[in-house]
């Protein structure tokens, strides 16, 4: 309860740190359905070295059923600012979309965003998935789900890394009312929930995984990562759990929060660089 109330508490001072974001990169925006969710943000750096030759896929968070790739512009313009190409996912939201809904808008913006920067001559050798919260269940299940690589047609041979920040990624314990109630949306039935929960679905192969979590987090439990990452092992894959130590550790603060602050000031968002530098 304390860890939630202080989840609360912090959303002021999110609003205060996204309003003094200075917006200096213009994305393009692609659609890639005719729902006004079914489009992507790309994120052109405005000097890309051999040092950057990696793109970013970031999936956006907001429990599912909140969102957009404009809400979270900011990551976008961290990620471009720092010398990458950040292609931004937009997905259809619950409840007015039920699962499978979201992961198919994933997948599908996914090729989609790669066929577009091909078409840019972006070079998309080396691409890391990224995510925090909801858009990290279903980055996961976009690079982890042979079930859903195989139904949505989806080529991961380029994907060298997925980062996962705040995931829910095993449904079946220590689940807070507010997830809960998230999930009856997204799901037609709790019995539905196993065809989208990442942990049943995990397959082996060759994608390396940084997951990325709060002890101290008051909506999605550190025991959700923890699951994750004991069979990850268990099917001999590379994967490393890097508990938050930062002061300010809230759900929201650390998942998508980490982009208001920078890499001298926040371990986790150095982390995460130096996790997709050392790729």
């Amino acid at each position: 309860m304390y860890d939630y109330l202080r989840e609360m508490f912090s959303y002021p001072s999110l609003f205060i740190k996204l309003a003094k974001v200075k917006k200096t990169i213009v994305p393009k925006k692609i659609n890639f359905g005719p729902d006004k969710n079914q489009y992507f943000l790309h994120f052109s750096p405005q000097t890309c070295d051999e040092a950057h030759n990696k793109t970013i896929v970031w999936v956006h968070g907001g429990g599912w059923n909140t969102g957009t790739p404009k809400t979270f512009e900011y990551v976008g313009q961290f990620f471009a600012k720092a010398g990458y190409h950040c292609i931004s996912l937009g997905y259809r939201l619950s409840p007015r979309h039920k699962y499978p809904a979201q992961i198919e808008d994933v997948c599908v913006g996914f090729k989609k965003g790669i066929e577009y920067l091909e078409t840019q001559n972006i070079n998309c050798d080396k691409i890391l998935v990224s995510g925090p919260s909801a858009g990290a269940h279903l980055a996961s299940l976009l690079c982890y789900s042979q079930e859903d690589q195989s139904k949505y047609g989806v080529d991961t041979t380029n994907v060298i890394g997925f980062i996962g920040v705040a995931g829910p990624y095993y449904f079946r314990t220590k689940l807070s009312n507010t997830v809960n109630i998230l999930l009856n949306q997204l799901f037609a039935g709790k019995d539905q929930r196993i065809v989208g929960e990442p942990y049943a679905l995990l397959a082996k192969n060759h994608i390396p995984m940084l997951l990325i979590h709060s002890k101290h987090d008051g909506l999605i439990d550190y025991s959700m990562s923890e699951k994750f990452y004991e069979k990850s092992q268990t099917l001999g894959m590379e994967c490393e759990l890097y508990e938050v130590t930062d002061k300010i550790n809230t759900h929201s603060a650390y998942s998508a929060g980490m982009f208001l602050e920078t890499r001298e000031t926040n371990k986790a968002l150095n982390k995460l660089f130096a996790w997709i530098e050392s790729r």
